[in-house]
């Protein structure tokens, strides 16, 4: 089945890889809309650190992806600024660096900020991965489960021109992140007051950390450091890194109260 990537509305064409991002965009806006206002936070910052926050979150996207995928862009430079292609980690790291610009702009708790934020990052994350069905990117090894998706002639990978279906990883990232959603939406409303500032942050990384650690062993090319994957190398030590600060908080905690 032939699978188009773009739309029209009039003279309009609309992608639907740039679509999704977008309704990502929002639907994390949104939500953190209301959470400030649960939290009785100044409302008016949401646009604000978004309007610092996104820019900055998908110039590190882009840039992740060239990093990731150099050998090609080093020889043809000219699509590093056009094209299709954006990182994850590069993304979140771009948009943590907007909120702590903004945060230490208006003297405002970082922590408590990301925290607003990270549930519907990782909704927006779900909602995202949805265009890459549209640009026939992001799947993984061949299969014959019903699910595998087809993958069009000119889309498959180089070394994989004999196979029709593939794992829809996509899929499995967005799924991941929907339940993650949930779990964080959950853990937020439920813990209210018992949780410190940063805590929702450094459990939606522990989280996302186990999630991409898992599929980027599914995945057929990817960037490499010393023999593994580049990703599952950020994932350790992701994981590492917030298990650990949790847990030291909790002990400095505990200490100063005994």
């Amino acid at each position: 089945m032939l699978i188009s990537s773009s739309f029209n509305i009039g003279p309009l064409t609309l992608h639907y890889y740039g679509l999704f991002i977008a309704l990502g965009i929002v639907s994390a806006i949104t939500y953190a809309f209301f959470e400030a206002r649960r939290r009785g936070e100044d409302i008016d910052h949401v646009i604000n650190i978004a309007l610092v926050a996104v820019p900055l979150g998908i110039i590190g996207a882009r840039l992740y992806h060239v990093i990731d995928l150099w050998s090609y862009y080093s020889q043809n430079p000219i699509e590093i600024f056009g094209g299709k292609g954006l990182g994850i980690f590069g993304a979140v790291i771009g948009g943590a660096i907007g909120v702590l610009i903004y945060c230490a702009w208006k003297k405002l708790p970082p922590l408590r900020w990301m925290d607003i934020a990270v549930p519907g990052l990782i909704l927006a994350q779900a909602i995202g991965r949805w265009g890459n069905f549209f640009n026939q990117e992001l799947y993984g090894y061949p299969t014959d489960l019903p699910w595998g998706i087809y993958i069009e002639p000119s889309n498959r990978l180089p070394g994989m021109e004999g196979y029709t279906h593939f794992h829809p990883l996509f899929l499995y990232e967005s799924l991941w992140n929907f339940i993650g959603f949930g779990m964080l939406y959950y853990i937020n409303r439920k813990y209210t007051g018992r949780l410190l500032d940063g805590e929702l942050t450094l459990g939606y990384i522990m989280y996302y950390a186990v999630g991409r650690f898992i599929l980027e062993g599914m995945k057929i090319d990817v960037w490499m450091i010393a023999g593994f994957p580049t990703a599952r190398w950020i994932s350790i030590v992701a994981f590492i890194a917030a298990l650990g600060i949790i847990i030291y908080r909790r002990l400095k905690i505990r200490r100063s109260t005994a």
